[in-house]
């Protein structure tokens, strides 16, 4: 049944049509088995060493503790995330809503944040190694980490939601000043919650490349692993604590459990973030 419904749908097609739709399934299957082949092999490598031991508060050498990584994690996620979405989405704002339209101005901001969004992050750890870390005399800390990780993540979300923005109908802007409202009145109440969607994947999207981070941290925050009492200690987060293990060499097994966990904080996320985009459009 399966083989008529394909012949069917072949049926008085051009042959490059047919050449590019089977392209089109064959790389779709290809990134599938892929995607699926990495998760099975994290899963199986990695489920059967989780214990209680490596959830527990203090770190030490006998239990592998990854619960300060994941605190650390958290903590530093969130103060990136603070500090630079209002900054990515309030310049995207003004990007869109308030500057010129073919400004030179504007263009070259978009050149830039292009440029630095493809920079590799280790470039972006020896910087914050240089700058936070050496010049301003931040040591090996959260904060340092955290302002790295801020400037990594800025063009993303800028861009994201410069994207989002320029998906908004003009049409919708037109009707708010039809019937009255303001510049600003429009921007908050009309634009950007059309735009929340696009917005929300961008954050989603720096979330994803925080928490997975490596090289920028190591040269920023250090990797003590300890809950950090304030933002001047050094620590390691979930993706560091994995890295650490694994080049060891000797706790490759609570790598590849720190994968795991690893693996459920990002599909959670992106999960979470589904939900309130839906919401969102909905409303």
């Amino acid at each position: 049944m399966a083989l008529v419904n394909i012949l069917r749908f072949f049926k008085g097609r051009k042959p490059m049509d047919i050449a590019l739709t089977a392209l089109v399934w064959i790389c779709a299957a290809v990134t599938f088995i892929a995607l699926l082949s990495i998760i099975g092999h994290i899963l199986y490598m990695g489920v059967g060493h989780l214990s209680p031991e490596l959830f527990e508060l203090v770190y030490t050498s006998d239990n592998l503790s990854m619960l300060p990584a994941i605190i650390t994690t958290i903590q530093i996620t969130g103060l990136a995330l603070l500090i630079a979405g209002p900054l990515g989405i309030f310049t995207g704002i003004y990007l869109v809503e308030y500057a010129s339209r073919g400004s030179k101005f504007v263009g070259l901001i978009r050149i830039m944040a292009e440029t630095l969004a493809g920079i590799p992050s280790i470039v972006y750890g020896l910087f914050g190694m240089l700058f936070f870390v050496i010049f301003l005399g931040f040591g090996f800390s959260i904060i340092a980490g955290v302002l790295t990780l801020s400037i990594m993540i800025l063009p993303l979300i800028m861009r994201t939601t410069e994207e989002a923005l320029k998906s908004v109908p003009d049409s919708y802007r037109e009707g708010s000043y039809g019937l009255g409202a303001g510049k600003l009145r429009t921007v908050f109440r009309i634009a950007l919650p059309s735009a929340a969607p696009g917005i929300l994947a961008g954050i989603i999207l720096a979330t994803g490349r925080i928490v997975g981070e490596t090289a920028a941290l190591l040269f920023t925050a250090g990797s003590v692993p300890r809950i950090p009492e304030n933002l001047s200690d050094s620590a390691r987060t979930l993706a560091v604590h994995m890295y650490a293990l694994s080049s060891e060499g000797l706790h490759t097994s609570q790598a590849y459990a720190t994968a795991v966990v690893l693996l459920v904080t990002v599909i959670f996320l992106n999960a979470v973030s589904r939900l309130i985009a839906k919401r969102f459009t909905k409303g």
